[in-house]
């Protein structure tokens, strides 16, 4: 007797639910796509539980007649794709027939759909259809999804607590949110509304409805292309961070996305404006050829492969980067108009931008945004900053400070006609240094100093290998290596931008550094960190006291820098009070 069998339909489609339909933030993502697939504008979304109970997704768009609707259910069935070629111009979110046929086999689910004339009701509970009957003719379609995983005891366990699951709902949906600004969403969890967006196209006007104004207000448009790509979207300031990539939101052709190499690009963009482990808020919208993508390597559709990756991620690095060095502002002193205990962060705009130093200065104009607390001065969304004085670099380069004093050995107060500054000295001179280095690093012609004691170091055996498979990369920058017995090597010379009497000290972090990166080894990334450890290790320490002539000689240096207002570290370097915000702390103006 055979041992081989054809699987059972509804048996194939639970196995089929155990990659499509994860947990119930999978069940709202194949619904929603399906609205929004659907023509849907408008999508409300009605949990109960956090959608352990009930997950209800209503939308506006062109339903469906019985016939489709029937169909719908059916493995494969799908009315975005009829033949081989259609797979390689995949417009639309869904298109591999999986889903609801999928979720209806280990859940019980109603649909009530109409395409504006007769409705259609149908009932389906473990993959089987038990009814199908007329329904009310308004048009679009409702979907609800109750006893999730009733027949799968073993995937039924494995569902999070409700705040778990509604969390995974919600981070999703405001990533569908963000990737489709002109479709106005409703998510509500037992009759409460947690997220609410507009539809107004703007997709900055999303970000404040998910983030609030402390976030949407720290925002910076990027806009850029190639012969491949088109990318647009807002990428936050450094002073923005969080502390998980949770926040990168991508999208290609409005699909959101997950891409370790994408992510990379951006993060590397922010690399010397922010902490390790801490990560911008970004939304990035990617338009390029269907062609060149392929959504069709896992059943959810988020992994993707696409061609030309490295132009892309070449695109996204320096779009950022650009952005970020031409947005630079030097912080200024927040001064809290009054403090107000609601989700958003309302903040004085003389804390985001320089103003001319008056008492007249001007503020932007209101905003026309809902529930929002009367304060003094808003922040309008689409207002231009034409208002505003912005100290940029090439500004920044025209500034004179005088030195006054020094705090607890560790920060520098300096002042000049704008007002006071504060400088860590340390992030100063870090700065200082590292474009030094930096510069030095990309010069053709190497200046080199020969040691008057070579250094010697021993290495076991795979740190040996691992330096060797390198050491290329020292040699060019100036370090003369030679074997020295077993194991062992000894420096004679080094680049003449190590700093006398730290040479050994740097000298051996930097073999250090060439070991622990050799598994992966990018030349590109490997001298920018060199860079950076050698800058901090040479740089004045905090604690440590300064003659007039040190600060005033670290103050002149900062202000040659191309971005003097970071540490190579992301940690900001100066911190300016305007004259303006000094009298107003003393109450010298009202």
């Amino acid at each position: 007797m055979s041992k081989i069998r054809v699987m059972d339909e509804l048996l194939a489609n639970k196995i089929a639910a155990g990659e499509v339909v994860e947990k119930c933030a999978s069940v709202l993502k194949e619904l929603v796509e399906n609205a929004i697939d659907a023509e849907g504008n408008i999508i409300k979304i009605n949990l109960e539980d956090g959608g352990l109970s009930k997950i209800e997704v209503i939308d506006n768009g062109i339903g469906m007649d019985e016939e489709d609707a029937k169909l719908a259910f059916l493995r494969h069935a799908t009315s975005k794709i009829y033949k081989d070629d259609d797979l390689f111009f995949i417009e639309t979110l869904g298109f591999r027939g999986e889903a609801l046929a999928s979720i209806a086999s280990v859940a019980e689910v109603f649909m009530h759909t109409s395409q504006g004339e007769v409705g259609t009701c149908v009932h389906i509970k473990g993959g089987k259809l038990l009814e199908v009957s007329k329904d009310q003719a308004k048009k679009g379609t409702s979907i609800t999804v109750t006893n999730l995983f009733y027949n799968t005891p073993a995937r039924l366990k494995y569902l999070k607590s409700e705040i778990t699951e509604l969390n995974n709902c919600v981070s999703f949906l405001e990533k569908l949110a963000l990737a489709n600004p002109d479709i106005a969403f409703t998510l509500s969890n037992n009759e409460k509304v947690i997220v609410k967006t507009s539809g107004s196209g703007n997709l900055l006007k999303v970000i404040h409805e998910i983030y609030g104004l402390n976030v949407s207000s720290n925002m910076l448009e990027i806009k850029n292309s190639n012969d491949d790509f088109v990318i647009s979207g807002f990428v936050s300031k450094p002073s923005i961070l969080k502390k998980n990539r949770n926040h990168f939101h991508t999208f290609v052709n409005n699909r959101v996305v997950r891409n370790v190499e994408i992510n990379r690009s951006i993060n590397d963009a922010y690399d010397t404006y922010k902490h390790e482990g801490f990560y911008p808020i970004v939304v990035i919208n990617i338009e390029t050829d269907p062609t060149l993508v392929d959504v069709n390597i896992h059943p959810t559709k988020q992994d993707i492969k696409m061609s030309k990756m490295e132009d892309l991620t070449k695109l996204i690095y320096e779009t950022i980067k650009d952005v970020l060095y031409k947005n630079l502002l030097i912080p200024s002193a927040i001064y809290e108009e009054e403090k107000n205990d609601i989700k958003d962060n309302f903040i004085d705009p003389r804390s985001l931008y320089h103003y001319e130093d008056s008492p007249k200065a001007k503020v932007l104009p209101p905003d026309d945004l809902p529930d929002a607390p009367i304060i003094q001065t808003r922040l309008d969304l689409n207002a231009s900053v034409g208002d505003v004085k912005i100290i940029k670099n090439e500004e920044f380069k025209k500034l004179k400070f005088t030195p006054v004093g020094q705090v607890h050995g560790t920060y520098i107060i300096a002042e000049n006609e704008d007002g006071m500054f504060i400088f860590d000295q340390h992030a100063v001179h870090e700065r200082i240094n590292y474009e030094m280095v930096t510069k030095k690093i990309q010069e053709q012609q190497v200046n080199i100093i020969p040691l008057l004691i070579p250094i010697n170091i021993e290495l076991n055996n795979s740190d040996y290998l691992a330096l060797m498979e390198n050491k290329s990369v020292l040699e060019e920058l100036g370090f003369k290596i030679e074997d020295f017995g077993i194991n062992t090597i000894i420096i004679k010379e080094h680049p003449s931008w190590l700093k006398e009497g730290f040479e050994e000290e740097n000298i051996r972090s930097i073999i250090d550094l060439v070991i622990s990166s050799a598994k992966g080894f990018n030349k590109d990334k490997f001298l920018d960190s060199m860079a950076k450890m050698v800058s901090c290790k040479m740089s004045v320490k905090a604690n440590e006291h300064l003659s007039m002539e040190q600060m005033k000689k670290l103050l002149d240096d900062l202000v040659k820098c191309d971005n003097p207002y970071n540490c190579c570290h992301g940690r900001p370097s100066i911190m300016k009070y305007t004259n303006y915000e000094l009298e107003k702390m003393f109450k010298r103006v009202m």
